[in-house]
């Protein structure tokens, strides 16, 4: 079981099953909302729990984000049409357990670094 929160504490979430595909996001919408790679994995919506106050902002026509109201930071990623929710590693309290399977929308990365630890990556 993980668990999390964001930066101010108002917002708690438990992950009671496996998390998978830990991933890094390179995309400009993860870019620009947390300044830099976003990273995550996944679960059954059912499987984890929130508590506290999130604000969901509808980022595109196929998928929200949450976050705090208060500290605003980053922690959900919810696809319209999946039964899963992505929920950020940085969030997690203590060690993951969980190793990188992948690098996301690559093509989107910024200019300003490579990714060079040999792990997949996705265009």
């Amino acid at each position: 079981m993980l668990k999390g929160s964001c930066l101010c504490g108002d917002v708690r979430f438990v992950v009671h099953t496996a998390a998978k595909g830990a991933s890094m996001c390179h995309c400009p919408q993860c870019r620009k909302q947390s300044g830099g790679i976003w990273s995550s994995a996944y679960v059954p919506e059912a499987d984890l729990e929130i508590s506290g106050p999130v604000h969901w902002h509808e980022s595109s026509a196929t998928a929200k984000r949450g976050s705090c109201p208060r500290c605003a930071s980053f922690l959900f990623w919810k696809a319209h049409d999946e039964d899963t929710i992505s929920f950020a590693l940085g969030a997690i309290d203590g060690p993951t357990g969980l190793r990188l399977e992948k690098h996301i929308f690559v093509a989107g990365k910024g200019d300003y670094y490579d990714i060079a630890d040999g792990v997949v990556q996705h265009d």
